[in-house]
């Protein structure tokens, strides 16, 4: 038995998700205690103004005046990013309850709606609950999931429309003040959505406790909907959210910067209200329902994994919550970190920004290293045996550590690979620059080239993890890898929070008429944003290929297949058809973010050619037109690629059989993960190298600008082709092959009992 009782593990889980809840609360109470003052507007709206110190602010500039303009700007965007996802929510209510029927029905036919008790799969000679049960309950954790992951995403969304104002503001007194607003701001996104997945799927689990008792097969089977739910809602969110901003960023750009040379974010811009809605509901309510899809999945994956090891034969209540511990463990090691940040080291320069944020990475993989050493001595026994398709394996404590650890590590490598081929500080980025002195069209090549390469030692990393945890623990080693990946997912967030929260503060300043100095400042937090986006989009992306190998072991073991055999045409025609899926959906989301920014175009177009004194800024621009031509496309656009990847397992399930569908979610994770991590990267890329035109740090950046040059203006191109690759479709993609895998284990049932019906009928 583990070392650690029953009772404390009861105790402690819930006790490290409310210290994560209080951190958060404190986080933000730093944040709005920034001085204000107050402001009534004339539609009734009373918001805080920050006021800020008379050393370093802009000379000539009427202080209060910008103020003003900076939270009249920001109510703007939080009324825009509001009004959009509770629109976007009704579409999804509506979804979620449809989909629970279909689980409730699907699931509750395996066994013709019986209510009677039935043999164990796993467990054998023993009685475990009926299928209706299973039915029931799995449809309860899918809802509960899609509610927690809806909730995640809007209190991402409403503290970083909180915190851009006060980040612009802050700004003024200088860089160092603005990036910890903005770290801030991110951490507590990081630790709300971290500490409430934790408390919801704990308590979810007590709950069904009551009902199943010891049947611990049951019990997690069904809370694998909680997975599926969080998911489920991360897609439509990522989808739609990617639609909204760059419908809104494609226009904003190719008007403004490339046919009217306009800074960016200028207010004349018409789109330029939308473009920064859109960074908040996409890059931080899409990313937030995204990252916490990632670790409920994973969480689930390895609950369900262990519930069919000696830990559920055994009743060992600590040994199965291993994975809820591990992320206990990762939320106070997260603390720690934070405090690195924003109270140890204080950040004086701009050229301090990036490493202060690389280190926030390494700072916790560390320290997490140690506690996950902690949580396996004390929370495992020292032996015991897991299930591994059919037959049983012996493993130690240690084993699983190594595997924790291993995913933990990968992360590290996937996270600095990333950030060496986006960030404008290396040579990569700084190539594909050099490359616009040729135009828009050598630009384009070496994007595309730096995105293929930038794919290889994540996929080693990958590929090393899984064969170490597997060879050691099985598929629950690949699960715990998974895990050990989004340990940190309290500091991944905040860092990747904290991109589009600068990038806000950037067009605020701008709209607001700040001094170029402030400007300077704001983008500098911008660019390392732009790397730290990148980063957290590789951490999903890895942790996605693990978690969907984990969910397809689980399926696979629940299916009853005995062996994928790649050579038999029913999964040879899965395989090759779940390969071609991350294609057909990166089509439909790019066309769809093109369609969105071809009616902005002609929008932004029409303004600045109607309405008189636009461009000498005697005239306001209509931004509420521009929003709402992002908010109908998107929310048009969001169905059928959500569709297809909703749809996918159910009919290659049912109408093929187990082993197509195995085929189909083997070929999506290979694909998707190449496909995802390049469309990110190569997006990412074009984006810091047109930054580092902009900037002029150096002398090779200075012979290329400055803003407005033909280098530069090759630069906005591929920047704009790459914003649908790095906002749209590549993080979309990751959701994509961990979604199938999910819904394909939640489904097993049924599929296994009726599936195949074309081949029954050859």
């Amino acid at each position: 038995m583990s070392a650690l009782s029953e009772g404390l593990t009861q105790i402690l889980i819930p006790v490290a998700a409310l210290i994560g809840i209080g951190f958060a609360l404190f986080q933000w109470f730093l944040v709005s205690r920034v001085k204000v003052a107050s402001h009534d507007s004339s539609n009734g709206y009373k918001e805080k103004l920050i006021e800020t110190d008379e050393e370093e602010e802009e000379e000539g500039i009427d202080h209060l005046e910008v103020s003003m303009k900076c939270a009249e700007i920001q109510h703007a965007i939080s009324v825009g990013a509001t009004s959009f996802l509770f629109t976007e929510y009704k579409y999804l209510g509506i979804f979620m309850g449809v989909f629970g029927i279909i689980i409730f029905l699907f699931l509750g036919s395996v066994k013709g709606f019986s209510t009677k008790s039935e043999p164990c799969t796993y467990n054998l000679g023993n009685t475990c609950k009926p299928a209706l049960a299973n039915a029931l309950f799995s449809t309860i954790a899918f809802l509960l999931g899609a509610l927690t992951s809806v909730l995640s995403g809007f209190l991402g969304m409403k503290i970083a429309t909180y915190a851009n104002a006060r980040t612009t503001l802050e700004a003024r007194k200088g860089v160092g003040k603005a990036f910890i607003t903005a770290f801030r701001s991110g951490a507590v996104m990081g630790f709300l959505l971290a500490a409430n997945g934790l408390l919801v799927l704990y308590i979810s689990i007590n709950l069904f406790k009551l009902y199943y008792g010891d049947d611990w097969e049951g019990l997690y089977e069904s809370i694998t909907g909680y997975g599926l739910g969080g998911s489920s809602m991360a897609l439509f969110g990522r989808v739609g959210g990617g639609i909204y901003t760059k419908a809104a960023d494609v226009g904003a750009d190719l008007v403004g910067k490339v046919e009217r040379n306009i800074p960016e974010d200028d207010p004349r811009n018409p789109a330029v209200i939308a473009d920064n809605v859109g960074d908040n509901v996409g890059d931080i309510a899409g990313m937030g329902s995204d990252l916490f899809g990632s670790y409920a999945e994973s969480s689930c994956a390895a609950l369900f994994v262990a519930s069919i090891s000696s830990f559920g034969i055994g009743h060992d209540f600590t040994a199965m919550s291993y994975p809820l511990i591990i992320s206990s463990m990762g939320i106070v090691v997260c603390l720690i970190t934070t405090l690195f940040a924003t109270d140890l080291f204080e950040i004086k320069k701009v050229s301090e920004i990036e490493p202060s944020l690389k280190r926030q990475l390494l700072i916790s993989t560390v320290l997490m290293t140690a506690g996950i050493a902690v949580v396996s001595f004390f929370a495992l026994p020292s032996e015991f045996t897991l299930y591994n398709f059919g037959t049983e394996k012996e493993v130690k404590n240690w084993h699983l550590f190594f595997c924790v650890a291993i995913g933990l590590w990968a992360g590290l490598v996937i996270g600095y690979t990333t950030e060496y081929y986006t960030s404008n500080a290396y040579s990569p980025v700084q190539d594909v620059a050099d490359a616009c002195r040729t135009g828009a069209a050598t630009n384009v090549i070496f994007g595309l080239a730096l995105g293929y390469k930038s794919v290889i030692i994540p996929i080693f990393a990958i590929a090393v993890a899984i064969y170490v945890s597997f060879s050691l623990a099985a598929m629950y080693g690949i699960a715990v890898a998974a895990l050990g990946m989004l340990s940190t997912i309290a500091t991944g967030l905040a860092i990747d929070a904290y991109g589009p929260i600068s990038d806000n503060a950037g067009g605020i300043a701008e709209m607001a008429g700040m001094s170029h100095k402030i400007r300077e400042r704001t983008d500098a937090l911008d660019a390392a944003g732009n790397t730290t986006a990148a980063i957290g989009k590789g951490f999903a992306i890895g942790s996605a290929a693990l978690v969907s190998l984990a969910l397809f072991g689980a399926y696979v073991s629940r299916a009853g297949i005995k062996a994928v055999d790649v050579l038999t045409p029913k999964v040879f025609i899965g395989l090759i058809v779940g390969a071609m899926l991350p294609y057909w959906f990166s089509a439909m989301t790019m066309k769809s973010v093109g369609s969105a920014a071809l009616k902005m175009v002609e929008e932004v177009r029409r303004q600045f050619n109607t309405i008189p004194g636009l461009m000498e800024g005697r005239a306001k621009p209509d931004y509420a037109n521009c929003v709402k031509i992002s908010t109908d496309a998107s929310l048009r656009e969001m169905i059928p690629p959500g569709a297809l990847v909703m749809l996918t397992p159910l009919i290659a399930g049912t109408f093929f059989g187990v082993e197509t569908l195995a085929g189909v979610l083997a070929g999506s994770l290979v694909s998707g993960v190449q496909v995802a991590i390049s469309a990110s990267n190569t997006g990412g890329a074009w984006d810091n190298a047109k930054k580092y035109i902009e900037a002029g740090v150096s002398e090779h950046a200075k012979a290329l600008g400055p803003k407005g040059s033909d280098c530069h203006k090759a630069a906005v191109i591929g920047d704009t082709i790459g914003d649908p690759l790095k906002d749209t479709s590549g993080p979309s993609l990751n959701i994509l092959i961990k979604l199938m895998a999910v819904e394909s284990l939640v489904f097993a049932p049924f599929f296994a009992a009726h599936g195949g019906l074309i081949f029954k009928w050859l």
